[in-house]
């Protein structure tokens, strides 16, 4: 899995990726997975595999089940990997938040974004979540759209959007369908942390699974959180590297953040 994440020698093991907690003085750190899933049309067992290996906080999903009985699904998965629905699916057009019980959800929605003529609309999943007594995270999952134009214009809805949800920590998980040269990705990069640059850990390379070869898959984060460390999770623990292909097109990306503490 190393070698075909894009591992480079040196790279620390999920292990020594911090562990969820909260710590003295009210900030906490927490894990968050961002997943492209396929809409659970691969190997729904190794995906959850994949998922509880990494023990997520929250679980930003994209394409998420959101055709015939997809709420049935979303519990599906959200069983499997031992946390709860928070929002999206349908509603958003694919993008979906799952945390565990960790996460106390102050506030959740879902934003469908404009229509472009000819291709698939394009919504966000978010959510302000409380971690400990006043650890605030403002979440939005997303899914960028495929033509240049849209996802250029999406991404800035999607900083806009994260801004006016009211909190100084806040972050950016999903599937940018750009890489980061792309005008899409510089745009996000430029009023957030990318995650990678920030705390490069594990690999790099999330698509697609079987020969990764291009990032798409990020997690930007506002200036108030601090960035522990953010890639594609590599050695697992009870997950085979077919586990990974398996599961999905996509490797997931996970990031351990510390978000400070409410003034």
């Amino acid at each position: 899995m190393n070698e075909a994440a894009g591992n480079e020698p040196g790279r620390t093991a999920p292990g020594d990726l911090p562990a969820s907690r909260t710590e003295p003085g009210g900030s906490a750190v927490v894990r968050l997975l961002s997943y492209n899933i396929r809409s659970m049309r691969d190997d729904t067992d190794a995906l959850a595999r994949v998922v509880r290996a990494c023990a997520p906080d929250v679980l930003c999903v994209q394409e998420a089940p959101r055709f015939f009985r997809w709420r049935k699904y979303a519990a599906r998965l959200a069983r499997e990997t031992g946390l709860v629905y928070v929002t999206g699916g349908a509603t958003a057009t694919g993008p979906m938040i799952l945390s565990s019980l960790r996460a106390h959800v102050e506030r959740s929605g879902d934003v469908l974004l404009p229509r472009t003529p000819g291709l698939h609309r394009r919504g966000l999943a978010t959510a302000v979540l409380r971690f400990g007594p006043s650890a605030r995270l403002a979440v939005v999952c997303c899914h960028l759209g495929l033509a240049e134009r849209e996802r250029y214009a999406q991404a800035g809805m999607v900083l806009d959007h994260l801004a006016g949800m009211g909190v100084d920590a806040g972050v950016v998980a999903g599937d940018l369908n750009d890489e980061p040269d792309g005008r899409a990705f510089r745009r996000l990069a430029a009023g957030l942390q990318d995650g990678w640059t920030a705390g490069a850990w594990g690999g790099e390379l999330t698509s697609t699974a079987a020969e990764p070869r291009k990032r798409i898959d990020a997690v930007l984060a506002t200036g108030a959180v601090e960035v522990l460390g953010c890639g594609v999770p590599v050695g697992l623990p009870g997950v085979a590297d077919a586990d990974l292909r398996a599961a999905t097109d996509h490797l997931p990306v996970l990031a351990a953040l510390r978000v400070p503490a409410a003034a």
